[in-house]
């Protein structure tokens, strides 16, 4: 049940309804129906794995609750606990995810010693939001082991914080800490909160059917046939910058539309997008984008292998790791690897590169308040996301090298000569695709100061106010990408 399915525009106001209907203590309890009704949506069976997730991570709190006490063997007991916690899950991931990866790169290892393959008939669909919930799983059994949230000995309460449907498959990931204290307690309907949901909800399928799903047009065009990336160099870049930003308007629209259903429904989820493209290099970029993926790896896997408390190779090094493995999360395919991997790189060039950019940056006078160096840096980034990029739309290491290579034939002329009109969209839509990238970017630069646009529309006059949303509400309904008998396209992240 994708957000931008006609079926989810029925049971959305349908959950809400009834939520704020029935009495108060009871409400988490049809949360937790519609979560799993959500979930079921996709795939009934899959419910399985939500539940085994949800049931061992629960039982692992209340296991490490009672070596709680200092006694002598208590700590070692408690990193049994939660070594089984991430074994079953990270098993019940690989199973499902990464099993015919490791199958294929073991029968390559064989082949090369003259080997007969491993066969194998296992075959199944990735269940929906798998990565997502495990994760989040997962932080809660860290969390109870490092004493900052408590257990909570009902399941089911527990089971609803694993399966929030708002942000169950594609996030945010919420730390335990943050939304099952939001669970506990009950919340009452609130016009304003819930207005400003809605308001949120409106710029997420703005930034999705508006943005995401028309730059598709034409990215899908370019890459759907390799022998695209011999037509010109400008088709290929354009095609790279195009999903660039179809990349964040895909993603950032679905998690606005998380964070504005959860609002409606009285619940706080975790910002994940802080205007990444204003940043000023990679490494800071990646403290903007997918920020509660970034928080998950930096608790739980950076600073339990040393984070900055190591030596300079060292940290370099948990880096690297870090980068590598959000890389394997993101897909089972070397392409993923080779995405976590480049960005690692460029993460750790910038850093070696820091201190002899700073005298330069003295030396030639450079202001980095300045307009023109804003600009330089939001260039820099946008240009190294959407290359390393390449390999993470890719569907083969040999189609990512040819794509970049074909980046190569660099025609400047074909910006001008309708080449681009050949591949999906129109001058149409081209138009539509700017003034919408154009009006991306005006929000982006109003809300620099912390600020949302819901905070700038709160203090304008009524009429301008509802102005700004009848608008917005044309805009997404008349130049929304829709497909036959309104076909909703599928999220990017939803793969993952």
């Amino acid at each position: 049940m994708l957000f931008n399915s006609l079926s989810f525009l029925i049971f959305f106001p349908f959950v809400v309804g009834i939520y704020f209907i029935i009495p108060r203590k009871v409400r988490w309890v049809w949360l937790l129906i519609a979560s799993y009704y959500y979930y079921m949506a996709w795939n009934a069976k899959y419910a399985l794995l939500l539940a085994a997730s949800t049931g061992i991570t629960w039982l692992s709190g209340l296991l490490i609750e009672r070596f709680n006490d200092g006694q002598p063997g208590s700590g070692r007991s408690k990193k049994i606990i939660v070594a089984l916690s991430f074994l079953c899950n990270l098993a019940i991931l690989f199973i499902f995810k990464y099993f015919h990866f490791g199958l294929s790169a073991l029968n390559k290892v064989l082949r090369q010693l003259h080997l007969s393959p491993v066969q194998s008939s296992f075959s199944v669909l990735l269940p929906v939001g798998i990565s997502f919930y495990i994760l989040q799983a997962l932080s809660y059994t860290m969390d109870v082991y490092r004493c900052k949230v408590k257990v909570e000995r009902n399941i089911f309460k527990y089971a609803l914080f694993v399966s929030f449907f708002p942000q169950l498959v594609a996030g945010p990931i919420e730390r335990s800490q943050d939304l099952l204290p939001q669970i506990l307690v009950p919340h009452d309907f609130d016009f304003d909160r819930v207005k400003r949901g809605l308001w949120l909800m409106l710029w997420g399928y703005f930034e999705k059917l508006v943005i995401a799903d028309r730059l598709a047009m034409f990215v899908n065009t370019v890459y759907g046939d390799p022998s695209n990336y011999l037509h010109g160099g400008v088709v290929n870049l354009t095609a790279m910058i195009f999903f660039a930003f179809q990349t964040y308007a895909d993603f950032a629209g679905y998690s606005n539309l998380a964070l504005g259903a959860a609002e409606v429904l009285g619940f706080r989820l975790t910002t994940n997008f802080i205007r990444p493209f204003f940043s000023i290099n990679i490494t800071e970029f990646w403290t903007r984008w997918h920020v509660s993926l970034s928080r998950w790896f930096v608790n739980y896997l950076y600073i339990p292998l040393g984070g900055n408390r190591v030596g300079t190779f060292r940290k370099y090094v948990n880096v690297m790791i870090v980068f590598l493995a959000s890389g394997l999360w993101h897909g089972a395919n070397w392409t993923f690897l080779i995405w976590g991997g480049l960005n690692g790189l460029i993460s750790i060039i910038e850093r070696l590169l820091t201190p002899l950019w700073r005298k330069l940056r003295g030396v030639l006078g450079f202001d980095d308040r300045s307009g023109l160096m804003k600009c330089l840096q939001s260039t820099y980034v946008i240009f190294m996301f959407g290359l390393v990029q390449v390999f993470f739309r890719s569907e083969s290491l040999n189609q990512a090298v040819d794509f970049l290579h074909g980046m190569c034939r660099l025609d400047l002329y074909d910006f001008f000569n309708g080449t681009l009109l050949n591949y999906g969209m129109d001058h149409v839509n081209f138009t539509i695709t700017a003034l919408s990238l154009l009006a991306l970017f005006i929000v982006a630069w109003l809300t620099r100061d912390g600020s949302s646009l819901r905070d700038k529309l709160e203090v304008q006059p009524l009429v301008l106010r509802w102005g700004v949303i009848i608008a917005g509400i044309a805009v997404v309904v008349l130049f929304g990408v829709y497909g036959p008998g309104f076909d909703a396209s599928q999220f990017i992240y939803f793969q993952f």
